[in-house]
This record gives C-alpha cells, structure tokens and sequence, in this order.
C-alpha cells in the first residue's frame, strides 16, 4: 500500500510538471539545484534536526521562487556581505502579511553564493492550525523560542530575525520605513553564541498592503498577531488578506556588525547595541530610497 501510494505522489507530481509552463519548470529545475548545493545537515530519512525536508521544501520553494522573481522582481544588493557559519540576518518587518520574510529566504537560497537556507522563526499560533506547524518545519520554519534560536546557530544556521514583531507588519502605511521599537532578545541571543548580525533592509515592503487601521483588542480575542483593515481588506472578503500589490522588492545587506559583552548585561547597556543596528538598517533605508524610481520599479 506505501509502495502503491508513494507511486501515485510521483505521477501526480511528474504530471503537475508537464502541465507547468517553461519558465517555471526552469525555475523549479534551479530551485532544486539550488537546495542540492546548500550546505544541509539531513539525516538518512531527508530530515535535518529541526524537521526541514529539501524535498518537501522544493515544492513549497517553487511559488515562493515565482513571487520572489516575476511578481515582486526583487533585486538584492551586497548579499555576499553575509558570512559563512552562524549568522544572524535582522531585518525591519511590514506590509501585513510576512511576505519580506519568504523573500528573504528566496534571496538566501537563489542569490547568495553558495545558496544559504534562512531559517526562520514563527509565532506560537501557526503551530495551532491544522497543518501549518508540520508544513513550516518541513519548510525550515521552527517555533521562534531562545532556546530554538541558540540551537539552530550553534549548528552554524543562518536565521533571519524581524525584532519588531507584530508592532513592525501591522503599523499604518502613515508610518512607513519608520522603525518600531526593536526587542532585545536577538542582541543576547547574539552575545551568548558570539554570532555576527547583516542588518538587512527591505525597500518596498511597507507599501505592499497599506494598512489604514488595526483592530487589536479583535485581534487578541481571535488569537492573532493583528486584525488589520488594508486597501483590500475587508473589502475583497478573506482573500483580501493575502492580496499585495505588484511592488518591487529591495533588499539590502549591510556590513556584518560584531558585538560582545555579558548577555545578562543590564536593558540599557544592551539597548545601546541593539541600536546600533537600527542605525544601520536606518541608513540602508536612506540609501534604497534615494535610489528607487517608484514603489513599482
């Protein structure tokens, strides 16, 4: 019976193939080139300590890959400023839905050199959702506790951080490309696994969903990060979450920063480091304005 259903998987999935156009069979043969260079940890079964499947992830990759190339068209600057081994990518966060952080990951794995997989950290309630959890990890997605976090650097992952949350995505399109409060967590996760930070700074996110309002005290009863009403949500029903518009995508690496010191060490000691890197995330936001033509080029 395994035999004969694995069987069918392929055939469905040599079929879905045939049926895909050109370009994205092209794309999909690069997505598995891709993961075959990356420097992966799988076990005999294909699975890594954290539940990532290359092959499971190949499929997910390939609309991600799709979005990241012919509807967002991102363009990365600097990329090869990120180090080999552990290393922390902080990054500002925005636009609703976390469409910056599949690009990010698409950016690691189709531009850097070798092609890196970015792990990323999710919030408690997609492991609640039927599914979600299981599809995350095989993904590369982990549930975004410290001690998750210190395991996956000490096993030289790359792992990509939003250290404004909720407060980053959800903000009104009236405070675009200004900061929200970074927490302090990455700074001492930092400190304790002596990892360097690549402040990372995406140009075009903030507009990908204007956001006009957030129903929080909503948003808590449902189980949520943010309930937020956007150009297109409500108003395209629950579809209207998932919409963004065509922006193009800017991504940019700054110089790797190093920091030491006692992770234990006071709030306001380690605040003065953690703004550090906002500072540098500022000035990339400085340096992707002033070059963009337009939010769609």
């Amino acid at each position: 019976m395994a035999n004969l259903l694995s069987g069918f998987r392929r055939m469905m999935g040599d079929l879905g193939g045939a049926l895909l156009p050109l370009s994205m069979r092209d794309l999909q043969r690069e997505v598995e080139d891709r993961l075959r260079k990356a420097p992966l940890q799988v076990n005999d079964f294909g699975y890594d300590p954290f539940g990532f499947n290359p092959e499971s992830a190949s499929r997910m990759v390939l609309p991600v890959a799709a979005l990241y190339r012919y509807y967002f068209r991102a363009e990365t600057y600097d990329i090869e400023k990120v180090p080999s081994g552990r290393v922390l990518l902080i990054a500002n966060h925005a636009g609703q839905m976390p469409y910056d952080g599949v690009m990010l990951t698409a950016a690691m794995l189709l531009d850097a050199d070798p092609p890196r997989l970015c792990r990323g950290m999710g919030e408690y309630f997609i492991w609640r959702l039927p599914w979600l959890g299981v599809t995350a990890a095989r993904g590369g997605t982990i549930v975004g506790t410290p001690e998750n976090c210190v395991a996956m650097l000490e096993a030289e992952e790359c792992v990509m951080v939003f250290p404004e949350g909720a407060r980053g995505i959800s903000k009104p399109f009236s405070q675009r490309y200004q900061l929200e409060p970074f927490g302090l967590g990455f700074m001492r996760l930092a400190l304790a696994t002596e990892t360097p930070i690549v402040p990372v700074a995406f140009v075009g996110s903030e507009e990908q969903q204007p956001g006009l309002a957030n129903f929080r005290g909503a948003a808590e009863v449902l189980g949520l990060p943010s309930l937020p009403i956007t150009v297109t949500f409500p108003w395209l029903g629950p579809l209207g979450l998932l919409v963004a518009l065509p922006v193009k995508y800017h991504i940019y690496f700054g110089e790797p920063l190093h920091f030491s010191g006692d992770p234990n060490e006071e709030d306001a000691v380690v605040q003065r480091k953690v703004d550090a890197v906002r500072r540098s995330i500022t000035d990339l936001f400085a340096r992707g304005l002033r070059s963009r033509r337009g939010i769609f080029r």
